[in-house]
């Protein structure tokens, strides 16, 4: 039997009232040379029954049953069924663009020196709005190019996980999906950045992506900050951290002093934090001193190989410090980078 041109990867956990809706905008695709694999991860609920009606009159609908064990085992057993070699993430409560399939595979060949492609994202349904989850998908949408992906990978999660079509063959030789105790996604990304691999987005929305109060994101105790900070320090100091003598901290709010601690812990060399805010300039955080940031020039000096890390969270910081840091004559991705 013939590959497919395109393998469909969706996990699937109790998700009758979105299925159908989500199976549909598949069958819809304008590329129909595909397969999808479905894997039901233990439902309680509908799921099961409706995935193999489909799977009776599709043949390209593969239903796999599995005892539940999790996003991360579905996805890998998932995988492991996957017969082509590119391979689409879905979620069974989002909806396709007709040409997203399409699409995607043409990027993805037209760039074999891609790894990964991703697209637009669309929050609804439209009488939902949650103003941090929006504020996100803007952040996520303007990020398009390879330079733009890899300059914001530590600022958060930089591609929603059900935009994307990677390469089963990198993927597998990455270590497929892994569990370390943070978002099995975002912990991707970061693998296929420090490998150096190259990611970008087709800057057209291909998918709609759901808004609800049960996303994983919300209710996945690996999808809380304090995962994605530890997630970051364990990459940053496999990447942007490795051989540098001395870490300055730019942020000396909860921010700041929440990545200090998981990079403290790993022995990294923080040595100073800095700030703006008066009553902060002069105290210590962590055993160490916090400066003005307008020393930062000075500082730089006395060390051989000082690295910066901007850590404020706070709305539109992170662009005024960005304007600041390129007027001192600072390169971002060489001299500093932006992880909040």
């Amino acid at each position: 039997m013939s590959s497919p041109s395109v393998s469909i990867l969706m996990p699937v956990r109790n998700a009758a009232n979105t299925l159908r809706e989500t199976l549909e905008s598949i069958q819809s695709q304008t590329l129909i040379d595909f397969e999808l694999i479905a894997v039901n991860d233990g439902s309680y609920d509908d799921t099961s029954r409706i995935l193999h009606a489909y799977s009776t009159n599709d043949k390209r609908i593969k239903a796999v049953d599995i005892v539940n064990g999790g996003i991360i085992k579905a996805l890998n057993h998932g995988l492991a069924l996957c017969r082509s070699n590119f391979v689409a993430r879905m979620d069974a409560d989002d909806l396709l663009h007709p040409k997203r399939l399409e699409m995607q595979l043409q990027h993805l060949q037209d760039n074999p020196r891609l790894s990964i492609t991703s697209c637009l994202a669309k929050p609804f349904p439209h009488n939902s709005y949650n103003k941090g989850f929006h504020r996100y998908v803007d952040w996520l949408n303007s990020l398009t190019t390879s330079l733009e992906i890899s300059r914001d990978i530590f600022v958060e999660s930089p591609l929603p996980h059900p935009s994307v079509m990677l390469r089963k063959q990198e993927l597998e030789s990455l270590g497929g999906y892994q569990d370390y105790g943070w978002a099995e996604d975002y912990d991707l990304w970061l693998r296929y950045f420090i490998a150096g691999k190259q990611i970008s987005k087709i800057p057209k929305v291909l998918l709609y992506w759901r808004d609800h109060p049960n996303r994983t994101s919300r209710t996945d105790s690996r999808y809380s900050v304090e995962n994605f900070l530890k997630a970051k320090a364990y990459y940053l100091l496999r990447g942007p951290l490795l051989n540098r003598d001395n870490i300055i901290i730019w942020g000396a709010g909860q921010m700041g002093k929440r990545i200090s601690k998981h990079l403290i812990r790993s022995e990294a060399p923080v040595s100073i934090f800095l700030d703006i805010n008066p009553k902060k300039i002069g105290q210590k955080l962590r055993g160490r001193p916090i400066w003005s940031a307008d020393q930062l020039p000075n500082l730089w000096k006395q060390s051989a190989r000082p690295i910066v890390l901007v850590s404020v969270g706070s709305h539109g910081a992170r662009k005024l410090i960005r304007d600041q840091m390129q007027e001192w004559g600072f390169n971002e991705t060489e001299d500093y980078w932006c992880v909040a």
